[in-house]
Formats: structure tokens, C-alpha cells, sequence
């Protein structure tokens, strides 16, 4: 069974992501530590959980969900994943760092890309990657069938979606990905998304105001 511990982070309040299980392997989504005081809230809580890292995944690689990214490749030595259409964006996080006053370290290009419907597995436990692009071209959800939860990102959040006027945006797209990739997934399903509180499928299926 996967445990979820979700931490805020940055001034954009990022939600970073832990997934574990019983074998303590962990895999941490969406990265969004940016200082010293940020980094060690996030290791006392993999050393707190005796957690083992080994990958990094990120829903999207706008510069407010990828700036923990450098910090836990060197800290634990582990890859970190993306869709390959967000590589563009990984190249312009330290320009948009200047943007928004981060400083970002240039990225090299991803240790490898994730496609949609590939399965991602850590510990016993299987995450499917669901494409969902929109908000931006590479957008990923990552659903654990099993635990019935789906990590969202920036693309559906409780009672809204993802921002379509950044580069790589398209509002039609990110409606049609969502009706075909999200709301497809039994209406149980728990949404974590990118920013703010969990919701269900169910729920925004019927009360979110972009689908009414």
C-alpha cells in the first residue's frame, strides 16, 4: 500500500510529494524545495520515515515545481523523470528563475522520458503515467490504481485547472486531456494536484465550474 505525504514549499506553495511503501522505497514528485530550511524539512522526513529515494518525477518542470530538483539528485544520487516535451521548459528554468527571483542551476536534459500509460514502479508498488497535456505540452498525472489517488499537478485542482497562457499552453487541449485521461479514472479517485487541497474525481466531475 502506498503512503502519500504531501509538503508545501517555495513562494508559489508547491505541493512536493512523497510516495512509499512497505519496503521504504520512495519516489519524491515535484520537487519544490528552494532553500536550506525547505531541504531539511524534506530529509527529516525521509530520515523520520527510514525512506529510501530513488527517483525523481515531475508532473510538469515549470521553474516553481523543479527547484528541489538539483539538491535531491546530489543528496540520495538518484534520476529524475519527465515527459520529453518538457524538456524545452527544464532549459528555461533559470531565465524564469530570474523572472520570479529563484536562483536555478542549468538542467541537463532528463535521465529519461516517461510516456503515457508507462508503468513506473518503486518498492512493491505501480504508478501508471497518464499524459494530460494542456497547461503544458508534457503535463503528467501519475495514478495508483491500487491506492485509488492520482497525483494531478497543475493540470486539475480542486474546483479549477491548470493556467493555460504560458508558453506550451492551450486551453482546449488541457479540457479535452482532462475529460479523457482524468475523468475516465473511477469517481472515487482522490486528486492530489500541484497547489492547494486534495479533491475526487467524482466531485469535480460535478461541480467543477470549467466543466458545468
Amino acid at each position: 500500500m502506498i503512503q502519500l505525504k504531501k509538503m508545501v514549499f517555495n513562494s508559489f506553495q508547491v505541493n512536493t510529494y512523497l510516495l512509499f511503501d512497505e519496503t521504504g522505497e520512495c519516489v519524491i514528485i515535484d520537487p519544490a524545495n528552494q532553500d536550506d530550511i525547505e531541504n531539511k524539512a524534506l530529509t527529516a522526513q525521509i530520515r523520520e520515515h527510514k525512506l529510501k529515494p530513488v527517483r525523481i518525477l515531475n508532473t510538469h518542470c515549470h521553474v516553481d515545481h523543479v527547484l528541489g530538483v538539483h539538491f535531491l539528485m546530489a543528496e540520495y544520487d538518484i534520476p529524475f523523470h519527465a515527459h520529453e516535451e518538457e524538456e524545452t521548459i527544464l532549459k528555461n528554468a533559470p531565465l524564469m528563475g530570474d523572472l520570479f527571483g529563484f536562483s536555478v542551476e542549468p538542467f541537463d536534459e532528463l535521465d529519461s522520458h516517461i510516456t503515457h500509460r508507462e508503468k513506473i514502479r518503486f518498492g512493491n508498488s505501480e504508478l501508471t503515467a497518464l499524459h494530460v497535456p494542456g497547461h503544458s505540452r508534457g503535463s503528467l498525472a501519475f495514478y495508483a490504481e491500487q491506492d485509488a489517488f492520482a497525483i494531478t499537478g497543475d493540470a486539475l485542482f480542486a474546483a479549477g485547472i491548470g493556467r493555460t497562457d504560458l508558453p506550451g499552453g492551450d486551453y482546449d487541449t488541457l479540457i479535452e486531456s482532462i475529460n479523457n485521461n482524468l475523468f475516465t479514472l473511477p469517481h472515487e479517485t482522490t486528486i492530489w494536484p500541484g497547489h492547494g487541497e486534495s479533491s475526487t474525481i467524482g466531485k469535480e466531475i460535478l461541480q467543477n465550474p470549467f466543466f458545468q
